[in-house]
């Protein structure tokens, strides 16, 4: 993920700085040419959202394996510490939250963001209106669906996350 950010970032420049250039220059030439490296991903990216003010989105870290999950939230905090006016946007199930307020203290504002019931009956509806199969549903079975599916869903919401860092926090 973090190799993907990089490419993005790097993409939308004018010009590649010369440490990011220089770094995988080095990683060319090392036996295999395997790549960067966690390290020297976290570095590239500390030198990209240095240089200006950055706005990072993941979407549904919830489905990252918890050890990767970990060394990801554990590499957005270096991040962080250098790059102050770096700003994060997480989206993730609320289970994760506990974790993510373990490994960034202080820096995370948490929003729900659960749909409403009538937000699970107008997807469903829209959902329905493309179906092809036309007679494959009657009138009845439409209800039951419109009735049972958002009564089930509308205790499912996502963590909206949102890290940051104050003046207070830098050292």
């Amino acid at each position: 993920m973090l190799g993907s950010l990089v490419k993005q970032m790097i993409s939308g420049m004018e010009r590649i700085p010369e440490e990011i250039s220089r770094a995988f220059q080095e990683q060319k030439k090392a036996i295999g040419g395997c790549g960067p490296q966690l390290p020297d991903l976290v570095k590239m990216l500390q030198t990209i959202t240095s240089l200006r003010p950055t706005f990072i989105c993941i979407d549904a870290l919830d489905e990252c394996v918890g050890v990767q999950r970990v060394r990801l939230l554990d590499s957005l905090k270096q991040i962080l510490e250098r790059s102050p006016a770096t700003r994060i946007f997480v989206t993730g199930r609320p289970h994760i939250l506990a974790e993510m307020e373990k490994r960034l203290p202080r820096r995370l504002i948490s929003v729900p963001v659960c749909p409403t019931k009538g937000d699970i009956v107008g997807y469903l509806r829209v959902r329905m209106g493309e179906d092809e199969t036309l007679d494959a549903m009657n009138a009845n079975l439409e209800a039951e669906i419109l009735e049972t599916i958002p009564n089930n869903l509308s205790e499912v919401c996502v963590q909206a996350m949102i890290l940051r860092i104050t003046s207070h926090d830098i050292r």
